[in-house]
């Protein structure tokens, strides 16, 4: 990842597991320890209160240094998410282009701002439905930052879904697909019929009552939830579940394993 700028920082992108900080690899606590600054998004909340995740992570850092690091907050770019500006595909794409270009910019200035290798702490693995990567680019090719990247995968909350219900997720040499809330009904119009649903602002199950589900929401962190059984039947089980993560944490992040006439 390479720019035309004078400024040179080498990137660590560290995997850092759902949210225990127990499944932190050994690879990535190394990254964390070689790195001379790290690099975290702060979105805020609408009352003035400091963005739980980006807490998180500093938990996740004091739990794992032996001393206190040098964190630059990024304030997190406004994020067109109103329905009537995002409802299709385009306008989607459009409004996370904008928000990832805005972001570029952050990261750049963070980057210039210290000296020595940066590190970013990433949810899960930094390959499955996170952008930083594509950030980076982003930032390469705004000129003024060559950067050296190193990925370091983390858990994902896929392998922690499947772990805490004690299933395989695809059947005997058949496929897994992985898709968003988003695009859940389209997949299921395609025909598939072992699907993986990540970034969900809802569940939007409708039509869906004889799958079965494996549900789990705030996987490796101590709010944890999980359940499984007949969409049907646990779809009130599923929004009070979802309600009491966000309420217990500040946020939720569910993932859930859908299956098609399941009994």
């Amino acid at each position: 990842m390479t720019g035309s700028g004078t400024t040179t920082r080498r990137v660590r992108l560290i995997g850092v597991g759902p949210g225990d900080p127990e499944q932190v690899t050994v690879q990535a606590l190394r990254a964390m320890r070689e790195v001379a600054f790290f690099v975290v998004t702060d979105k805020g909340r609408p009352d003035g209160s400091a963005d739980p995740l980006a807490h998180v992570r500093r938990r996740l850092l004091d739990r794992h240094l032996g001393y206190t690091p040098d964190v630059v907050h990024v304030p997190d770019p406004d994020r067109e998410r109103r329905p009537e500006r995002t409802a299709d595909t385009a306008s989607y794409e459009r409004a996370v282009a904008d928000w990832h270009s805005a972001r570029a910019v952050a990261f750049e200035e963070a980057l210039l701002a210290r000296r020595g290798d940066a590190g970013f702490l990433v949810w899960g693995d930094p390959a499955f439905y996170d952008s930083t990567i594509r950030i980076l680019d982003d930032v390469a090719a705004r000129g003024h930052v060559t950067i050296e990247l190193e990925v370091i995968p983390g858990i994902s909350s896929l392998q922690l879904l499947a772990a805490r219900h004690r299933i395989v997720l695809h059947e005997v040499g058949q496929p897994l697909h992985v898709t968003t809330g988003r695009r859940l009904h389209e997949a299921v119009e395609a025909g598939q019929d072992n699907i993986v649903v990540m970034l969900n602002r809802d569940l939007a199950l409708d039509g869906l009552d004889d799958w079965r589900i494996w549900w789990g929401a705030n996987l490796g962190t101590e709010h944890e939830e999980t359940i499984t059984g007949r969409v049907g039947d646990v779809r009130p089980d599923l929004e009070a579940a979802r309600a009491r993560a966000r309420e217990a944490a500040g946020w939720v992040m569910d993932v859930f394993l859908l299956r098609r006439g399941t009994a």
